[in-house]
């Protein structure tokens, strides 16, 4: 509690708080205390009580970490019996208590294992049998043997750029076992292959952010920190909600949970929220919020039509806009018509985003009339041209003039994953490296199905031109693209393009399913590594609990085997094994600290002690404040120095679904489109999940007894279900032209009408035949194009529908039963 308490004491000897008389350091460590509690039971009742489970007398205590929180693992006999959340964790998530049952669920792969046709016929199997095909066990040397001769074979025939090191993904917690890091560095060494860039969480808004603000830091920090925003913040306006489930997760690791304690604080704090946002199945009513119930996908018309509102009341900042900014005199002609003959006004918004107009004026005015902080979420983003209300975000708030601020301004990861916002310390710890490539080739992450369809096609891409390779070999660690990619018709088709696809992975996933060469990987809690972020206090350090199920092997291991038969073990592993690395990233990270001021133990105490605490940071830090109070002497790294409102980089590019300025763009599926909604009446929104991390745990019980009738649920508005003669529990079908899925329907008043929201996850179980998926993943029939021909990044969430009652029995669910074997394959 050392931590919260500081954060508590943050507003010591503050004034009477207005409604309840008690001073805010009273409000804000009674609402503290209240959530320790409050914390668990909030996502799941019951989870608390269970936290201590699995202790029994002779059991041992192992602590590690994960994406979703430390936890101390209890063994027994050299089983994992139980798990006790981290001691520094007051909110711990859920879905820790997974791990007992999910190291030695029945979808682990026990052995290597080959897909059978692949193993008799080579380059003449029918590639459209992967995923229906029984798999053939082998040993751990023919295994790697055959990886070996078919990726020595393929760059042979026809060159290293054939070779996609996909391996996009968040894989497992820690600082040393990095899935897709070892895998392109084992690529690299021997000989190079085509990679990525960027990713599918926050793609549009990573190309974007550099040409407007000269980095990424309004999405990975640090941001103006939660104490601050508590105490100066009149008010926060959350575009695309506050979803206290995104703070459940972290890449690297999660020492504390502080996203939901944070929010919850600066509401007792006097703070006001108001939630933009077509769903209420964010936690925004927790913190007292408005809702603004929006039409999907048309954000940026309604912070259009702010800054209208705003400039036309005389209410712009002018001189901030004047000072820290380029471009506003060819924005303003957009906003007044001037250059397009409409005026973004609240009347002409209300049309678009289905917001009276009167309400868009209300909330100009009560943004201008305090302290605003506007917080825009990873979602918006990943929508037709969805680096659009990622930039006017950004003008809202130059016009509003308060960046820079104490409790202004914006930021763009708040509540979208864990830590953002709290004062933590610098203090990073390097991965093993990747290593030069030799191909200098990549792709867009979100393009891959484009890539294989379409050989030897350019596409525009961040003011280039990108040629697709012929890929013929893929290889694969950490990741499940058959979760994350859309239109996963489009990306079986895809699929069986290369001639041989090697998967690493744990779990009989889909995207193992579909693998010609299968390697079984071992768990986090089989291994050792160091649990850190930069978001997180904690530094964890997560010690091997259990022996590895089966023949499990950490991807270390496996790939410098693999490194060996290409003569270079000695570079893959730089003469180090786990234990030798986790040192030498240790005494790197401490190298790191102590340039900043910070002691850090050495590595045998750090390493007896379980974990170190890293002091807090500058709890008073306001982004962009020195840029603010000296734009001259704080350029940004932007061509102008400033914040680039009109790029003429951007511009210069000539791009036709990407001017130089924020502007409204119909998406190409939304429902604003009369033709569209005639055949798709529905916006399907696909969300984060409460019970796993994107597709990982949702063979865990927690995901499993949140299905309905199996399957993943779909949330109805009772006026669409009624429409449809469809009531609660049935199992009803959601499809368009792109596809079909089956779900379970619950009816509920949180979604508006005409949306509908299934969370992105479950293990596909998709039947050939009908294009139909039986478990409900909704990448089954999002659209499968880039954001723009700047950002081409994922566009999940710009997808109609039409929805349906399915009669006659449902077929079962089969996603979580493993795949046939055979001894040898078939002559």
């Amino acid at each position: 509690m050392r931590s919260i308490d500081r954060f508590a004491n943050k507003f010591a000897d503050k004034t009477l708080d207005k409604v309840s008389g008690m001073t805010r350091r009273q409000v804000l460590r009674s609402s503290l205390a209240a959530g320790v509690s409050a914390g668990l039971a909030a996502l799941l009742p019951g989870a608390a009580a269970a936290q201590t489970s699995g202790a029994t007398a002779g059991s041992v205590r192992v602590l590690t970490n994960s994406h979703w929180g430390a936890f101390e693992a209890i063994v027994s006999e050299g089983r994992l019996t139980g798990v006790i959340p981290f001691a520094a964790d007051t909110h711990p998530s859920p879905m820790i208590q997974n791990f007992p049952a999910l190291v030695t669920d029945r979808t682990r792969i026990a052995q290597p294992m080959v897909r059978e046709g692949w193993l008799r016929r080579r380059l003449d199997s029918d590639r459209t049998a992967r995923g229906s095909e029984p798999f053939v066990a082998v040993g751990w040397d023919e295994a790697l043997d055959l990886v070996a001769e078919e990726l020595t074979r393929i760059r042979a025939a026809y060159g290293h750029e054939s070779v996609f090191g996909g391996s996009y993904g968040w894989g497992s917690a820690g600082r040393f076992h990095v899935s897709d890091n070892l895998t392109n560095r084992f690529l690299a060494l021997t000989g190079g292959y085509t990679g990525s860039v960027g990713n599918y969480s926050y793609g549009a808004g990573m190309v974007l952010l550099p040409r407007v603000l000269g980095s990424n830091q309004a999405i990975s920090g640090p941001l103006t920190n939660w104490s601050v925003i508590a105490e100066h913040s009149d008010l926060v306006v959350l575009f695309g909600g506050a979803a206290f489930k995104n703070g459940q997760i972290s890449w690297g690791g999660t020492g504390a949970h502080t996203t939901e304690p944070a929010m919850r604080a600066a509401h007792a704090a006097g703070v006001k929220f108001v939630s933009v946002n077509p769903v209420r199945e964010d936690d925004a009513e927790t913190v007292g919020a408005d809702w603004l119930k929006i039409r999907p996908n048309t954000d940026t018309a309604l912070m259009l039509a702010l800054c209208h509102e705003l400039l036309s009341g005389g209410k712009a900042d002018e001189a901030f806009l004047a000072r820290c900014t380029v471009g506003w005199e060819r924005v303003k002609a957009y906003l007044t018509g001037e250059s397009d003959g409409v005026a973004k006004s609240a009347d002409w918004a209300a049309t678009i985003t289905q917001i009276p107009a009167e309400e868009i004026r209300a909330l100009a005015a009560r943004m201008a009339r305090g302290r605003t902080m506007i917080m825009t979420a990873w979602s918006l983003q990943r929508a037709d041209h969805g680096e659009q209300p990622w930039w006017a975000t950004i003008l809202l708030a130059s016009v509003l003039g308060q960046i820079g601020l104490p409790g202004g301004g914006f930021g763009f990861s708040y509540t979208s994953t864990n830590g953002v916002g709290m004062p933590v310390g610098g203090h990073s710890f390097p991965s093993p490296r990747r290593g030069r490539n030799p191909v200098k080739r990549d792709i867009p992450v979100a393009r891959v199905a484009d890539m294989l369809l379409q050989p030897g096609e350019t596409v525009d891409f961040n003011g280039r031109e990108v040629t697709y390779p012929e890929i013929r070999y893929i290889h694969w660690a950490g990741g499940n693209p058959f979760h994350h990619h859309q239109d996963l018709n489009r990306l079986s088709r895809a699929w069986a393009v290369p001639e041989t696809i090697v998967v690493q992975e744990p779990w009989w996933t889909a995207t193992a399913r579909r693998a010609d060469i299968v390697l079984p990987v071992t768990t986090t809690l089989e291994r050792n590594d160091i649990g850190a972020s930069v978001r997180d206090r904690w530094v964890v350090a997560m010690k091997q609990a259990i022996a590895p199920v089966g023949q499990a092997r950490n991807d270390f291991d496996i790939l410098a085997d693999l490194a060996e038969r290409f003569d270079q073990r000695a570079a893959f592993t730089e003469d180090r094994n786990e234990m030798q690395w986790l040192r030498h990233i240790w005494d790197r990270g401490r190298q790191r600290g102590a340039r900043s001021g910070l002691t850090m133990p050495d590595f045998d105490t750090f390493w007896a002690e379980g974990a170190f605490e890293v002091p807090a940071g500058n709890e008073d830090f306001v982004f962009l404040a020195d840029f603010r109070a000296d734009p001259e002497g704080n350029r940004l790294r932007t061509p102008s120095g400033r914040i680039e409102l009109f790029s003429e980089t951007i511009s210069g590019f000539g791009y036709a679904d990407c001017p130089g300025h924020p502007a409204w763009l119909e998406p190409r599926e939304w429902l604003g489109a009369a033709a569209q909604t005639q055949a798709a009446p529905l916006h399907l929104i696909s969300s984060h999940p409460r019970l796993r991390l994107h597709s990982q745990m949702d063979n865990a019980p927690l995901a499993r007894a949140a299905k309905i009738a199996g399957r993943e649920p779909v949330m109805i508005h009772p006026e669409d279900a009624a429409a449809r003669g469809i009531e609660a529990g049935e199992v009803v079908e959601i499809f368009n032209a792109r596809g079909r899925l089956l779900a379970g329907a619950t009816l509920t008043e949180r979604v508006r009408p005409g949306v509908i929201v299934v969370y992105e996850g479950a293990w596909l179980d998709r039947d050939p035949e009908r294009g139909l998926d039986r478990h409900g993943n909704p990448n089954m029939v999002t659209a499968d194009h880039g954001t723009s021909s700047l950002t081409q990044g994922c566009a999940a969430q710009s997808c109609l529908v039409q929805l349906r009652r399915h009669d006659g029995p449902a077929p079962p669910v089969r996603a979580f039963e493993p795949p046939a074997t055979v001894r040898s394959p078939a002559p």
